[in-house]
């Protein structure tokens, strides 16, 4: 007796419309057997044992290396210097052609 396949012709073309990808008949088997192997290796990978594991979001060991968030008023410009060579002002603002409708 021949095991029920874990993925149909149907499922695959259900995935391929939400993908919007457009699969000819004869690819479709192909592509069951591929999704179809990834599926079985995710069983696996459900099955691993990882309780005795510590939970963790990356395996490098890296970390981020960032500095303070300090303002530098030695390079800051007041309002009025941002805003002097600017074409269209208003209301201290600078004013720019929108994009939108």
């Amino acid at each position: 007796m021949k095991p029920t396949p874990l993925i149909t012709n149907d499922d695959t073309a259900h995935l391929a419309k939400l993908a919007s990808l457009p699969v000819s008949p004869d690819r479709m088997a192909k592509l069951n057997g591929q999704i179809e192997a990834t599926f079985e290796y995710i069983q696996i990978i459900q099955q691993t044992d990882t309780s005795g594991l510590a939970e963790t979001n990356q395996v490098t060991g890296l970390s981020n290396v960032t500095r303070s968030d300090v303002v530098d008023d030695s390079r800051t410009l007041t309002q009025a210097q941002a805003l002097q060579n600017a074409k269209y002002t208003h209301n201290g603002y600078f004013v720019v052609p929108a994009i939108l409708e």
